[in-house]
């Protein structure tokens, strides 16, 4: 299998004072080996899903990843028309709100980067706890291991356990003997503290270990994104197919149980105001995973034909996520069970390859050990492919005028490593969170949601914008009307999801914090904007839509585009009061 390559430097618009821009060389297969990662990102909160969704979690999975399916068609469309920009869809998208709002626009490109941005810190929390499982592995003890049998019989233990039952003390012993026989390398911690009572910070082996594998993803991004669709073709092929013979194996080997999908209830086992809130707070999360395969558009700038790769590898991604998403997670749920699916390793990912050794192999231990390894590679493709997308967010945004000048600056492989590392440093501050616990993990993907979700509905709206303000625009690929239309609604069906579901995971405060953070662009933008360019927007921003300085176009839409803004805030305000959690 082969990635075909143009080794030429790119012709259309760079950074200016660039010697030049990004490279085009590469095709559709190449953006659709990067996204290969996407399918990758079901094994990290499938557990949290579980107990979350409870016995509903597949069809969350598949209700959410049909979803990002129909939206895909959209941004084919807007993608199609900027075969000279990288950074996505939120990139294409701006460009239709920017005609109305200049806040609006750079909004869009800042949610989808803080959206995006944490799968880095998130994913080697992850991979580093896999690694350290490893080397270090905790020991296991029972009530018939020769260590908790002396820790019983010896005399200075008698006050703890006096009174007390066999079965309890067993259990007091084996905890006095696990804890100390837990590795050195597992309990150090440099720095560990509260921050403000929302989350932990930890410094210790989990931080250490991924942030080499952050360098590592940097090493290999630094050469240009010819080397790194190589890589991920690769490593995609070592993920993909194992996670195929997860999802179909199951299903032959007898290993799904039906009841395990039935009653089709929330957790709470009512469809009460608290039990939508638990299928719509799933149905948000879900989205961050089973949507996020649009970042094979991210490439645009760098495909050797964009008029016709950036469908190609949108769709063919979408297809392939589909496919996965629907399996993987049907197999685990029917052969886990509920009970299973909520076990501490599978919530924080760390015991999810045992689970899938037990599924495929009977628990084999070579199998268990290989796919472990699959995990951790599933991991890296999954960090690198955000790294990747994100950083060409940024890198575009440096370029247009929305973010901070400095991050429109590539090396001589045509790989933007400013923002690259501009990624990096921001990722390694969000590790120490991710690091620490559970909830922290989870507030992190909560907050970071509402940007996506708040990303989504801007530029599934900016494809009709687009058909408005600029109809003669040549259009390599229209998507169908009703497609447009649907695409619309799921906007705001998006919002509404967001609204009721945010307070779900990790603090009920989640929407108001992941709206605080969207607020941040307006002081960074104004910053660029006012200071840096002296209220000018660079005068190639919009050449694709045949526009030049400061000519924003007419605004043909009128005052849809603010009615829908309008309306779209009633629905978030609207879903966050009515859809509420159980009392404490």
């Amino acid at each position: 299998m082969t990635i075909a390559v143009d080794q030429r430097a790119g012709d259309g618009v760079h950074a200016p004072g660039e010697q030049g821009g990004l490279h085009r060389t590469i095709d559709w297969k190449g953006a659709f080996w990067i996204a290969s990662g996407v399918p990758a990102l079901v094994l990290i909160s499938i557990g949290g899903m579980g107990a979350t969704a409870g016995k509903l979690a597949f069809l969350v999975w598949t209700i959410s990843v049909i979803m990002g399916f129909l939206q895909a068609y959209s941004y084919a469309e807007i993608a199609g028309l900027f075969s000279n920009k990288s950074g996505g869809a939120a990139v294409y998208g701006a460009a239709a709100w920017l005609r109305y709002s200049k806040i609006i626009a750079p909004l869009s490109v800042w949610c989808n980067w803080f959206a995006w941005t944490p799968v880095l810190s998130l994913g080697c929390a992850v991979a580093a706890g896999y690694i350290l499982n490893a080397i270090a592995p905790i020991p296991i003890f029972t009530a018939d291991s020769p260590q908790v049998v002396a820790w019983l019989q010896d005399a200075a233990n008698a006050a703890a356990i006096a009174g007390k039952t066999a079965e309890e003390a067993a259990k007091i012993a084996i905890a006095a003997v696990g804890d100390g026989a837990t590795p050195a390398l597992r309990s150090f911690k440099l720095v560990e503290f509260s921050l403000f009572g929302l989350a932990k910070i930890e410094v210790g082996a989990t931080f250490f270990i991924g942030a080499a594998l952050m360098l590592a993803t940097f090493a290999i991004q630094h050469r240009g994104i010819l080397g790194t669709a190589r890589i991920q073709m690769w490593i995609g092929l070592l993920v993909v197919i194992p996670m195929l013979i997860v999802g179909i194996v199951p299903f032959l080997n007898g290993g799904v149980h039906y009841d395990n999908f039935t009653p089709l209830v929330p957790p709470n086992g009512e469809w009460n105001n608290y039990g939508w809130t638990y299928f719509l707070g799933a149905l948000f999360i879900a989205g961050w995973s089973t949507y996020a395969f649009e970042t094979a558009v991210c490439y645009t700038r760098e495909f050797r034909n964009p008029k016709t790769d950036t469908k190609k590898a949108i769709i063919a991604a979408g297809a392939l996520c589909v496919v996965l998403y629907a399996l993987v997670a049907t197999a685990f749920q029917g052969h886990l069970g509920l009970e299973g699916m909520t076990q501490p390793g599978i919530v924080d990912g760390t015991g999810v390859a045992a689970a899938m050794g037990d599924m495929v192999g009977g628990g084999n231990a070579i199998i268990v050990h290989l796919l472990e390894m699959m995990m951790i590679l599933a991991l890296i493709l999954a960090i690198m492919m955000a790294m990747a997308g994100s950083s060409r967010t940024l890198y575009q945004g440096g370029v247009d005028g929305w973010l901070p000048k400095y991050l429109g600056h590539v090396n001589e492989h045509g790989a933007p490593t400013r923002a690259m590392w501009t990624d990096l440093v921001f990722n390694l501050g969000l590790l120490t969170f991710a690091a620490s616990d559970a909830t922290a993990y989870y507030l992190i993907l909560s907050i970071s949601n509402v940007g996506y979700m708040i990303f989504i509905f801007l530029n599934l709206q900016s494809t009709w914008i687009h058909r408005i303000d600029s109809p003669d625009i040549p259009r390599p690929y229209r998507t169908p009307n009703w497609l447009v239309a649907v695409g619309a609604v799921l906007g705001f069906v998006n919002l509404a999801l967001m609204g009721a579901g945010a307070k779900v995971w990790g603090n009920p405060n989640a929407l108001w914090y992941g709206l605080a953070f969207a607020a941040l662009i307006i002081p960074v933008f104004l910053f660029r904007h006012y200071v840096q360019d002296r209220g000018k927007f660079p005068d190639h921003m919009l050449v694709d839509l045949n526009l030049k300085s400061q000519d924003l176009g007419a605004r043909r839409a009128g005052l849809l585009p603010y009615l829908t803004l309008l309306l779209g805030a009633a629905v978030v305000v609207a879903a966050d009061y009515y859809f509420q959690l159980p009392p404490s």
